[in-house]
């Protein structure tokens, strides 16, 4: 099972819908709009990323009683390390990452790519200032990894995992599709 859409609240739909239509390729495909209770009104916004069953959606809110200026990005409204919350895209090749690494980049985005040992996967920032990202899983789960897995959901004093293979920093206007992945 999968979920269905992740929903979001945004401050500025016409930058979000650059980003996730445009530059993201998600497609926006409906909008609810409806009275928020206590005043105001609510347009929510879905964008399919793949098909019918798998989207991204966003809330704007438009004179809600109260609201003030709220935070977007999820990691600091929750009072986290900023990479903690974020969201996550999955890609089916290496090809397909690579591409998505350059779109961003000719877009004047930077982007951070890392090699997890297990995936590889690139980010950037979205509107919001979420950190989105782009992963393709490159490895294997074995049963070793399941049982440390399970042992670390009592267990504090495991080791560190060992650290990514990679980590490189993009800046906008580089080429970026020459690299290979393994």
């Amino acid at each position: 099972m999968s979920y269905h859409h992740l929903a979001l609240a945004c401050r500025d739909i016409r930058s979000i819908h650059q980003f996730y239509e445009g530059l993201m390729g998600f497609e926006l495909v409906k909008v609810e709009i409806a009275p928020v209770p206590g005043g105001g009104k609510a347009k929510h916004f879905f964008y399919r990323m793949e098909d019918d069953a798998h989207f991204i959606a966003f809330w704007e809110l438009l004179d809600v009683p109260g609201l003030g200026d709220f935070e977007t990005n999820l990691s600091r409204a929750a009072g986290l390390p900023d990479h903690i919350n974020h969201i996550a895209f999955g890609v089916s090749s290496a090809a397909e990452l690579q591409a998505r690494k350059q779109r961003w980049l000719d877009a004047g985005l930077e982007v951070m790519e890392i090699d997890h040992n297990w995936c590889h996967s690139i980010y950037t920032r979205d509107p919001n200032d979420n950190l989105v990202e782009f992963c393709l899983t490159t490895g294997a789960f074995s049963e070793t990894d399941r049982q440390r897995a399970l042992a670390a959901l009592t267990d504090d004093s495991l080791a560190f995992s060992p650290g990514p293979a990679t980590v490189a920093t993009h800046k906008p206007g580089t080429a970026a599709g020459s690299e290979a992945l393994e």
